[in-house]
């Protein structure tokens, strides 16, 4: 009788899930421990990160960063594969623009005396909230807990303390809150630094993923581990690092365009009565399965929240059989998980960059009264914070979109895009005599919202979740050494990575990463492969 080697089938080709196999198959495989396959929905590999070209110019679709080359494993790979030089330009190469023109509505050009302050009112109180710093600053002493009452309740939100923070700084400077600021038409300074605020927010909703800061954990803010050093992208690409990590894979150990719909697994079967079959059973949308002993998912939170929750229309959706256990599902339904879009976009060959580059433009928007909003400037724009070129002499543009307004982006057809921004950015300029005028001439966006296969962009600690809820995320199922009722069955059936199981890393393809080596370390100490 020949027994069959355990088979690990690994779901999603995108960071965490090539990392596990790249581990597994260099330790595992190689050693005749187990069989391994990795089933990939989509064309392509990488996920969410999508190395592509527009204009003449590198870009990314999706991950940008290494966020801090301190410790970063992405950062030591690039090294290895000299992936962080290239006589091509790309995005970033030359790091964020020195010197930024901030310009507030209708085209009034602000003076960085009246920008900075706010500017480094916002900074110091992200690095208070994230725990890098003990002081405000700025003279400006909040109440920690949040109510006045010291018993230790809190802040709910980021968005909660960041408005706190702003009310105290104007307490303060009192003296401005209804001062005029000469030039700036229906602007007062406190409309004015509200909205330069509201810019920095907008910036922050990028980062986190975030629709709304105030659906952001203020208590979980101070966990999340940022690595030390610079933040850089990468010359080659970031597909260059997942290319690496597959091109230790044999041919065919890849399979492409295999769209998962069930996952039946046997939380509760007596392994003595299991003969020789094995426990996980993935069913496909084209119609045929494929059997395993355990499954890695490494499928974004979004997919995980259709699947679970939508009750209503679950045809095509990605669902387990029997459901995930309630701790699960709840903390599947409690973690944030939010849309992050980029717009690129092609400058018209009308505009000369040899005369005059075009900046780092911050946009200042009025907040809140309609009578003073430019009505041609639509909604869906005014939650952007600037439009910048991917480098200081690229005629492509970038500009970043949340929640919301990223979703309204992937509606949006070209022709509507370039003749709004058009529109929107020309007025931003129309204090400049004769070159006001800023058309584009083709674009390009990210629709990570609407593609089924990722359903957002990236996760984070939403109001009325934690870092625990990243924990319970991550537990395999069933785990023989945690849940005793389940001991009887086969263990590590399925197991749990992508960014939003790590959780100090989550949001990051280094999250990604470690979560991949995670679930590998974890199958090859199963198997007496490694000593972990």
């Amino acid at each position: 009788m020949v027994v069959k080697k355990p088979r690990i089938v690994i779901i999603g080709a995108g960071m965490a899930g090539l990392t596990a196999a790249n581990k597994l198959y260099k330790s595992g495989v190689k050693k005749g421990a187990f069989e391994l396959c990795v089933v990939e929905g989509g064309n392509r590999i990488g996920g969410r990160i999508n190395t592509s070209e527009f204009g003449g110019d590198r870009i990314e679709m999706g991950a940008t960063w290494i966020h801090g080359i301190g410790g970063s494993p992405l950062h030591k790979i690039a090294q290895e594969i000299n992936s962080l030089e290239s006589e091509e330009p790309w995005e970033c190469m030359d790091g964020f623009l020195d010197d930024p023109i901030t310009i507030a509505e209708n085209g009034y050009v602000l003076n960085p005396s009246l920008v900075d302050p706010i500017s480094y009112l916002f900074k110091n109180l992200m690095d208070f909230a994230q725990g890098k710093k003990k002081s405000i600053g700025n003279g400006i002493e909040i109440d920690i807990f949040g109510n006045g009452s010291g018993n230790g309740n809190g802040y709910a939100s980021v968005g909660s303390f960041l408005r706190k923070g702003l009310e105290s700084y104007w307490e303060l400077e009192s003296r401005k809150e209804s001062g005029e600021v000469n030039g700036f038409g229906d602007w007062n300074r406190k409309s004015l630094e509200e909205a330069i605020f509201a810019m920095h927010e907008n910036t922050q909703r990028t980062y986190t993923a975030a629709n709304d800061l105030h659906n952001l954990d203020y208590l979980a803010e101070s966990e999340y581990v940022m690595f030390p050093g610079e933040e850089v992208t990468i010359a080659k690409g970031y597909l260059s690092i997942v290319e690496s990590l597959a091109s230790v894979l044999p041919s065919g150990l890849v399979q492409l365009n295999k769209k998962v719909c069930t996952i039946e697994w046997k939380p509760e079967c007596v392994m003595g009565m299991m003969g020789s079959s094995r426990p996980v059973k993935i069913h496909f949308l084209d119609g045929t399965s494929m059997s395993a002993d355990h499954v890695i998912i490494t499928v974004s939170l979004g997919v995980l929240k259709a699947g679970v929750f939508n009750k209503e229309n679950n045809s095509g959706k990605f669902k387990f059989n029997p459901p995930l256990p309630n701790y699960k599902s709840e903390a599947i339904s409690k973690l944030g998980y939010g849309v992050v879009n980029k717009l690129f976009l092609k400058l018209s060959p009308d505009f000369n960059l040899d005369v005059d580059r075009f900046p780092f433009l911050q946009m200042v928007f009025h907040k809140s009264d309609h009578h003073v909003k430019n009505p041609k400037i639509p909604w869906w724009i005014r939650k952007t914070s600037s439009l910048s070129p991917i480098y200081k002499r690229s005629n492509v543009l970038l500009s970043w979109f949340a929640g919301e307004e990223a979703l309204k982006l992937e509606e949006l057809s070209d022709e509507v895009i370039l003749d709004e921004v058009s529109t929107t950015i020309s007025s931003f300029f129309s204090h400049k005599k004769g070159n006001g005028n800023v058309k584009f001439d083709k674009v390009l966006k990210s629709q990570w919202g609407s593609d089924p296969l990722f359903m957002g962009s990236y996760s984070y600690i939403a109001v009325g979740s934690s870092i625990a809820d990243i924990d319970s995320l991550a537990e395999p199922l069933p785990n023989t050494m945690v849940f005793e009722s389940t001991s009887g069955s086969p263990p590590f059936q399925i197991l749990f990575a992508g960014e939003a199981t790590h959780r100090t890393h989550y949001s990051t393809t280094h999250g990604a990463y470690f979560s991949g080596l995670r679930e590998a370390n974890r199958l090859l100490q199963h198997y007496h492969c490694i000593n972990v």
